[in-house]
This record gives C-alpha cells, structure tokens and sequence, in this order.
C-alpha cells in the first residue's frame, strides 16, 4: 500500500525559499499523480500544484505560479516542491497526494495522503 510522508518544511524569512519532498514508500508512484496541498488556520484545504505520472505535466493555483516549482524523480519515489519568494500568506501545513494517474482539481479524488509538513513564513 503506498504511504507518503512529506519533508522540508521549516521557519521562513519572507522572500525566502524551502523545498518541500515528498517519498513514497510500499510502492512507486509510477502510475500515480501527485498534488501537493496547503491548509492554512481556519482555512479549507488548497491545492496548490500537481504533477501528472504519465507525461509529468504541471499545474499550478494561481497563488503560487511563477514561485512555486513541482518535480518528481526518474526513480518514481521522490516528488519535490520548490518553494520561492515566498509570502506570509503561505504559511500553512502542506500535504502531499496521490491518486492514479491524472491530475484533479478535486481533493477528495485523492487516495492516499501524508501527514504533512509546517511551513512558517515571517514577516
């Protein structure tokens, strides 16, 4: 069965960067795409980028384009979120997620998740 466990995250200075890993373990995720998902405090779960398992295609929320990078190794155990400039509005726990194959907007597509990873962004 696959699980996920998330990494990276961390005290921040705005404008600063982290890098968010994502590793799966008790299978691949050869076949899967992987989002990563943000939940600030009091706020509904966002997702803030995917990565699809066949052609590696991308997606982005319009919140974090053009800061926020998302990556996967040719291994198929590792997905990396590249997070830079970043704000105090992206403070928040970031999960990943898989599914098989295809990238969803719906969060409730996605099967199996990870327990998470703070990120504090300061002023």
């Amino acid at each position: 069965q696959l699980q996920l466990v998330e990494s990276g995250g961390g005290l921040v200075q705005a404008g600063g960067s982290l890098r968010l890993s994502c590793a799966a373990s008790g299978s691949t995720l050869d076949h899967s795409a992987v989002c990563w998902v943000r939940q600030a405090p009091g706020m509904l779960r966002e997702q803030i980028s995917c990565i699809s398992s066949s052609c590696g295609s991308t997606n982005y929320a319009d919140s974090v384009k053009g800061r926020f990078t998302i990556s996967r190794d040719n291994a198929k155990i590792l997905v990396w979120l590249q997070m830079n400039s970043l704000k105090p509005d992206d403070t928040a726990v970031y999960y990943c997620a898989a599914q098989k194959n295809f990238c969803t907007d719906f969060i409730t597509d996605y099967t199996s998740w990870g327990r998470g990873t703070q990120v504090t962004v300061n002023e």
